[in-house]
């Protein structure tokens, strides 16, 4: 069943799926979120495993920043990156890196599969120095690839949970604490909640064991609707699989109010990594816009202390939007913290 802007999905007692409404869904959440911290306050539940997941996060707006690699896509030099422009100057990670630092001062970067040169340990291993001379920490590696954890063929999502546990392992080696997986669509087939479970309790499974987050975002409007995710993640209840909440991209239904109730929810369930942005571009041109503000306080109403990523996705020079981002997010994390929470 696909989602419609205007509704999610939940499942009945025949365990098929029935549409409710957003603040239906929105009521349900808070319900199953309360009674997921008293699972961990009580020691009941999968979330008090001692297997956890623990970051010590910074403070400092600043150093809560980060610098995606995908919005320099064309500048990327990798024999992995089909979306190189040779009319652009190129750089390889290290240079990327070194660019984050000198031109805007930030301490993170989230390199994406596609840019990195090798995937061999060794280099690997090289590049993570490379990362600490220079003065930057990985935040999260976006992890893209062709098979789906939701395919009908048993073999395809063998194939998919195998693909990203290659990435848990490049994780560790590169000091990254998540990796982000995309859930692919497969053709003619509608979001199976049931098969992606069962795929990504695997992979978080083996993510635990390496002590490295996998993140799902809300990225396509179909196989990763932030509702479907949500959902998945219900269903796996597994400390080391987090919601990675966009800013714009569930914007580009058209309805400000359903972006605003998707990120809600992704951000309860939320833990170190997010990707800023304050619109997106869809077909033609055409500009979907992100409620900024209002994005930073529902981040910080949940209880979120995770990164913040900047990764501007629409026409333009890269470089001046990624300013334009960092900008925003710096004042309006300094306005965020001059704000009582809200309590309800």
């Amino acid at each position: 069943m696909i989602t419609r802007p205007n509704e999610s999905v939940a499942p009945t007692a025949s365990g098929l799926a029935s549409p409710v409404s957003r603040r239906e869904f929105l009521r349900r959440a808070a319900r199953g979120a309360a009674a997921a911290g008293l699972a961990l306050s009580s020691g009941t539940g999968l979330l008090a495993a001692p297997n956890e997941p623990h970051l010590d996060f910074p403070t400092d707006p600043r150093a809560r920043l980060a610098v995606a690699s995908y919005p320099f896509r064309r500048f990327m030099d990798s024999p992995f990156n089909r979306r190189r422009d040779p009319q652009h100057p190129g750089m390889d990670l290290p240079a990327f890196a070194r660019m984050v630092v000198e031109r805007y001062n930030v301490p993170g970067i989230e390199p994406m599969d596609h840019h990195f040169a090798s995937r061999e340990p060794k280099d690997l291993e090289a590049l993570r120095e490379v990362f600490q001379k220079t003065g930057v920490h990985v935040v999260n590696i976006p992890v893209d690839f062709r098979q789906s954890f939701y395919d009908p063929d048993a073999a395809q999502r063998k194939a998919a949970i195998d693909a990203a546990k290659q990435w848990v392992d490049a994780a560790v080696l590169v000091g990254s604490p998540s990796i982000r997986v995309h859930i692919t669509g497969v053709h003619g087939v509608a979001p199976d909640a049931t098969l992606a479970t069962e795929s990504l309790k695997e992979l978080a499974d083996y993510g635990g064991e390496h002590n490295i987050v996998v993140t799902l975002e809300n990225d396509d409007l179909v196989s990763e609707d932030a509702f479907f995710v949500v959902r998945v993640l219900d269903r796996v209840n597994h400390p080391y699989l987090r919601a990675l909440p966009d800013f714009g991209n569930s914007a580009m239904t058209g309805d400000p109010a359903f972006n605003l109730d998707a990120l809600t929810l992704m951000f309860r369930h939320a833990y170190n990594i997010s990707h800023m942005k304050d619109s997106e571009e869809g077909d033609g041109g055409k500009i979907y816009n992100a409620d900024v503000p209002a994005t930073f306080r529902i981040a910080r109403e949940s209880g979120y202390r995770g990164y913040f990523s900047m990764e501007m996705d629409r026409s333009g020079d890269p470089y001046e939007g990624t300013a334009r981002l960092i900008e925003q997010s710096l004042d309006t994390l300094k306005a965020e913290s001059a704000r009582p929470v809200a309590t309800t």
